[in-house]
């Protein structure tokens, strides 16, 4: 049975008892960059960017509450100078506290990728903000973002980011590569009066251009990232945080990727208690493939990874963890036509419980961007962007197993 749900083609799955529904959202047409969590009350907080008629744009965002009921839209900020992007956007972080957090990415200089990290927070569920600021304090005109929020506490954001003052000078960001200096990854936390703590260098080199991502363990905080190590190897690493100190970068699985530039394409990262899933898209071997892999130490150490899909992935991958199972939403393209794919695997992976592609995607290219997933009360929402007569809108669905 096939099920058309405005303009998106649905496809069976191979589960019985699947309920496959489509999940309208509160953005409007032209909505693009969306991102999709969890709050620590339960519900999901999806954001995304929007144009302003006058010029510039806006972050918007919106709550799905416990009752499945959208509140009312809002604008967490706005500005003329911003770098939108396709690949690294703006992203919001509930705290224990009630406390709303969002960061945007502003210009710093003419230079195309010379823009900062900002940061504004809400104490009154978005109606009014925080006067901006700036994460990092080095004041150079390069590249900062890419950037992975998580609860450092009641009332403190952790934030991790790509960091360029090191590029500073050298020959700009041709290819996405950065001349003589490198990307670095750091990371820090800001309290409820935005005041910076722990501010701590991670890893000297890394990737220029990929997704961080962040999950919250039993006891610290799991970072994942693409390094770039001797010989352009451009590998996935991750960093735990204890609460005291950032462990030394490891490597997830040695795939051995040479790769002389960015391909704009990071991992994704679950957490339950202390085990740990990270998926991410390599191009080791000569071929484009999509890699899985599982700890059950926190990431201290992995089980060998398998793969989840060949030559037509895309990466562009979400990952998302319950209490029996692990879900992996990825992007695939094949003459021409890009579609989403959704597995769900057992925790200790291996064969999938089902495996399926759910929707083609409207659009190509870049202006698709990355689809998001989050998970609530044993259903597994979906958010991905479409391309519509040359402009960008957001669609959703929902599963139930």
């Amino acid at each position: 049975m096939k099920i058309l749900l405005a303009g998106m083609l649905l496809l069976p799955l191979s589960v019985a008892a699947a309920d496959v529904r489509d999940w309208p959202l509160p953005a409007p047409d032209g909505a693009a960059q969306p991102q999709l969590s969890t709050t620590p009350q339960g519900e999901l907080l999806l954001s995304w960017i929007e144009r302003v008629e006058a010029g510039g744009h806006r972050l918007r965002f919106a709550r799905f509450d416990t009752q499945s009921r959208w509140g009312a839209a809002r604008t967490a900020a706005q500005g003329s100078n911003w770098f939108v992007n396709w690949a690294d956007v703006p992203a919001m972080q509930a705290l224990p506290d009630g406390s709303l957090w969002a960061h945007t990415l502003e210009k710093s200089a003419p230079s195309t990728y010379a823009y900062d990290v900002v940061l504004r927070r809400s104490e009154d569920g978005g109606a009014r903000w925080s006067a901006p600021h700036i994460v990092h304090d080095d004041g150079s005109a390069t590249e900062h973002g890419f950037v992975a929020l998580w609860p450092a506490g009641k009332n403190r954001l952790g934030i991790a980011w790509l960091d360029g003052r090191e590029t500073a000078g050298g020959a700009g960001h041709d290819a996405h590569g950065h001349g003589e200096g490198r990307m670095t990854l750091r990371a820090a936390s800001f309290d409820a009066a935005l005041g910076k703590h722990d501010e701590a260098l991670l890893d000297a080199s890394t990737c220029d251009c990929c997704q961080t991502a962040a999950a919250t363990l039993a006891d610290g905080v799991l970072l994942a990232y693409r390094g770039r190590t001797a010989g352009e190897v451009r590998d996935i690493f991750v960093t735990r945080y204890d609460g005291k100190a950032w462990s030394a970068p490891k490597a997830v699985h040695d795939d051995g990727w040479v790769m002389p530039a960015c391909p704009v394409n990071g991992p994704s990262v679950a957490t339950r208690g202390n085990q740990a899933w990270v998926a991410w898209p390599t191009g080791a071997g000569g071929a484009s493939s999509l890699r899985l892999a599982h700890s059950r130490d926190g990431g201290a150490s992995f089980a060998p990874m398998q793969v989840v899909a060949g030559d037509e992935s895309l990466g562009r991958v979400a990952l998302a963890a319950d209490a029996e199972t692990v879900w992996v939403l990825w992007m695939q393209e094949a003459a021409g036509q890009q579609t989403l794919w959704l597995a769900r695997y057992p925790h200790a992976l291996g064969k999938p419980l089902w495996r399926q592609q759910v929707a083609v995607v409207q659009g190509r290219g870049r202006g698709t961007g990355f689809p998001r997933l989050a998970l609530r009360e044993g259903r597994a929402q979906v958010v991905w962007t479409e391309i519509v007569a040359g402009q960008p809108r957001l669609r959703g669905l929902q599963f139930t197993p």
